[in-house]
C-alpha cells in the first residue's frame, strides 16, 4: 500500500482554496477595474444626445460658435470612455453602433457646417436614436460584466465550499476518525486492555502514530503480563508457603497439643502425602536395638519398591529414624526436613513421656516394696521367731500330737507367706530401663532362666507404640506370676510365650506349657498370687482367660486394647 504524505494533503488542500480564493480575487480586480469607465462611457454617450440638439440651436449663431460646439460634439465622441467600445473585449454590437454614430454624424456635421439648420432638424430624431441605442449597448455591456463578475463570484464562492466540504468529509474520513480510533486504543491501553485493533491509514504521520502506539502497546503488554505473571508466581508461592506453615502447625498441634501419642503420626503422614501429593509415603522409626517400626500413610507402600527420598529424623544429634517417600513430581526438600524435625522432637517428646511414666510407677512400686519389707515381713519374720520360740517354750506334756500339728501347719503358713511376700517383693522390683517391653521381658525371663531347668520361649510381635509404660509394669508383672506358676506348680518342660495383635485390633499375651493341665490352676482359683492377676487385667481393660492345650498343659491368656484405649490405673 503506498502510502502519502498528511502534511502535503492538508498543504495540497490549502493551496487549492488558496488559489481558488486568489484568482477569484485577481478576476474581481480586473473586472472591477475594466469597468471602471463604463459609467463615464454612459454619461458621454448620453451628452450626445444633449449635444445634437443643442448644435440645431447654434447652426444660426455663427460660425466661430458653431465651430466650439462641433469641437465639443467630437471631443466627446472621441474620448477615451467612448473608444474604449473598440476594444476586443467589447460586443460586437457595442463596437458597429459606436462606428454607426461616427458615420451619421460625420453627415450631420456637414449639415451642420452648411448652417442647414431644416435637414438637420429633419434628420436629428434618427441620429438622436442612434445614439440611444449606443447609450442602451454601453448599458448592456456593463451590465453584462457586473453579471459576469458576480457569476463568477457565485461560482468561486460554490467551487471554495465544495473544496472546504470535500477537505472536511475527507479530513474527517482520513484524519479525525483514524485519530479517534487511536484515542479509544489509547483509552482502552490506559484501563489495561492491550487487545486493541488499530485502525489501518493511508499517511506515514498517523501509520507512524499507529506503529508507535501498537508497539506501546505490544511492550505494555507483555509488561503486564510478565508482572501479572510474577504476581501470580508470588501469589501461589505466598499460598502454597501458607499452606506448608498451615501444615507444619496442625501438625505441631495435632502431635504436641496433648500428651504424646503414637495415634498422631499416621493423620500426620496422611496429610503431608496430600498436600504435596505423592504416590507413597512411609516414616521408619529406629530403636536400640536396631529394630525398625514403619508406619505407613494410605495407599500403603509398594513391595520392594525403594524408596526416592530419604529424610533422616534428627534431633539434636539423634537419629530417631526416616522418613521415605515416591513421589512423581519433585518433593519439597526444607518442608520435609521441618516436617521431620517435628516428627523426631515428637518422637522424643513421646520416648521421654514413657520413660517419665515409667519412672514415676517404678518409684511408687519401690516405695511399697519398701513398705512391705519394712512393716509384712518385719511381722512375718517376727512371728515366726515367736513360734520357734513358743515351740521351744513348752512342756513336754503340753506338746501333744494335736498341738504340735498346729504349730507346724502356722509354721508352713507363715513360710509359706513370707516366701509370696518374697515374690511379691520381687515383682515389685522389676525395672524398665527404656520404653521397650521386648527388652524387659526378656530381662525378666533370663533371670527365670537361671532359677530353673524348663525351657522358656518368647515369640514377640507387638509394634512400640501400642503399650504405654503402665501397661509395661502390668504386663511384664503378670507374664512374671504366670511363668513362675507354670515353672512352680505345673511341672511343665517348656513354656512358650507369644505377644501378638489379633485380627480384632486387640493385644494378645499367652503364657502356654506343657505341664499337667489346668486342674492345678483351678485348685489355686483362691490363690493370692491369681487375684493379683486378675486384678492386673482389669487395670489394664483386659480380659484374663485360662485354658488347657490339645495336646497337654495350661494357657493363661491376657487380651487388652491398644495403649490409646485404655484407661491407666
Amino acid at each position: 500500500m503506498n502510502r502519502g504524505s498528511l502534511t502535503s494533503k492538508i498543504l495540497g488542500l490549502m493551496l487549492t482554496l488558496i488559489l481558488l480564493s486568489s484568482g477569484l480575487a485577481l478576476f474581481a480586480i480586473a473586472n472591477l477595474s475594466y469597468s471602471l469607465g463604463d459609467a463615464r462611457a454612459v454619461n458621454a454617450s448620453g451628452s450626445l444626445r444633449m449635444q445634437s440638439y443643442r448644435l440645431m440651436l447654434y447652426t444660426h449663431a455663427g460660425k466661430e460658435q458653431l465651430q466650439a460646439k462641433i469641437q465639443e460634439f467630437e471631443t466627446t465622441l472621441n474620448s477615451d470612455a467612448l473608444k474604449r467600445s473598440q476594444d476586443w473585449t467589447s460586443p460586437e454590437r457595442l463596437r458597429q453602433q459606436y462606428l454607426l454614430v461616427q458615420n451619421k454624424w460625420q453627415h450631420m456635421k456637414q449639415l451642420a457646417m452648411a448652417e442647414d439648420s431644416g435637414r438637420y432638424g429633419a434628420l436629428l430624431q434618427d441620429f438622436v436614436d442612434t445614439i440611444d441605442l449606443l447609450v442602451l449597448e454601453t448599458e448592456l455591456h456593463a451590465a453584462f460584466k457586473l453579471k459576469l463578475l458576480a457569476a463568477s463570484q457565485a461560482m468561486g464562492l460554490g467551487l471554495m465550499l465544495l473544496v472546504a466540504f470535500f477537505a472536511v468529509r475527507y479530513t474527517r474520513r482520513k484524519v479525525v476518525v483514524p485519530l479517534q480510533q487511536l484515542m479509544h486504543s489509547a483509552n482502552t491501553i490506559a484501563k489495561g486492555n492491550f487487545d486493541v485493533q488499530l485502525p489501518e491509514t493511508e499517511y506515514l504521520e498517523l501509520q507512524a502514530l499507529t506503529h508507535a502506539l501498537d508497539s506501546t502497546a505490544k511492550e505494555l503488554s507483555a509488561l503486564y503480563g510478565d508482572l501479572e505473571h510474577q504476581v501470580q508466581e508470588k501469589t501461589r508461592a505466598l499460598s502454597r508457603a501458607n499452606g506448608e506453615l498451615a501444615l507444619l502447625y496442625d501438625t505441631l498441634v495435632m502431635l504436641h497439643g496433648k500428651q504424646p501419642d503414637y495415634r498422631a503420626l499416621k493423620p500426620a503422614l496422611d496429610k503431608l502425602k496430600q498436600f504435596e501429593a505423592m504416590q507413597y509415603l512411609r516414616l521408619r522409626i529406629s530403636h536400640g536395638d536396631e529394630q525398625q517400626e514403619i508406619i505407613t500413610a494410605d495407599g500403603g507402600w509398594p513391595e520392594e519398591a525403594l524408596a526416592q527420598y530419604h529424610i533422616p529424623l534428627t534431633f539434636e544429634g539423634s537419629v530417631l529414624g526416616k522418613l521415605e517417600c515416591i513421589s512423581a513430581r519433585p518433593c519439597n526438600g526444607p518442608l520435609l526436613e521441618n516436617f521431620a524435625l517435628i516428627l523426631a522432637r515428637s518422637l522424643l517428646l513421646y520416648q521421654a513421656s514413657e520413660q517419665k511414666q515409667q519412672l514415676a510407677l517404678m518409684e511408687e512400686r519401690g516405695v511399697i516394696a519398701r513398705e512391705l519389707h519394712d512393716s509384712l515381713g518385719q511381722v512375718l519374720s517376727y512371728l515366726k521367731i515367736q513360734l520357734n520360740l513358743l515351740r521351744k517354750g513348752l512342756d513336754d506334756c503340753c506338746l501333744s500330737p494335736q498341738v504340735e500339728q498346729q504349730l507346724s501347719e502356722i509354721n508352713e503358713g507363715v513360710s509359706a507367706a513370707y516366701v509370696q511376700l518374697r515374690e511379691l517383693l520381687s515383682t515389685f522390683r522389676l525395672t524398665i530401663k527404656e520404653p521397650n517391653l521386648q527388652h524387659a521381658l526378656e530381662a525378666m525371663l533370663e533371670q527365670l532362666r537361671n532359677q530353673t531347668s524348663c525351657e522358656i520361649v518368647l515369640d514377640y510381635g507387638l509394634e512400640q507404640q501400642l503399650l504405654g509404660a503402665n501397661q509395661h509394669i502390668h504386663i511384664l508383672q503378670l507374664t512374671r506370676e504366670a511363668t513362675l506358676n507354670a515353672i512352680k506348680h505345673a511341672q511343665a518342660k517348656r513354656i512358650e510365650i507369644c505377644c501378638c495383635k489379633n485380627d480384632a485390633g486387640l493385644i494378645n499375651i499367652s503364657i502356654s506349657d506343657d505341664g499337667i493341665g489346668i486342674n492345678h490352676l483351678r485348685e489355686r482359683d483362691n490363690h493370692f498370687g491369681i487375684g493379683i492377676m486378675q486384678e492386673r487385667a482389669a487395670k489394664l481393660s483386659g480380659r484374663l482367660n485360662f485354658s488347657g492345650n490339645a495336646a497337654g498343659g495350661a494357657t493363661v491368656s491376657l487380651t487388652l486394647p491398644p495403649h490409646q484405649e485404655t484407661n491407666h490405673g
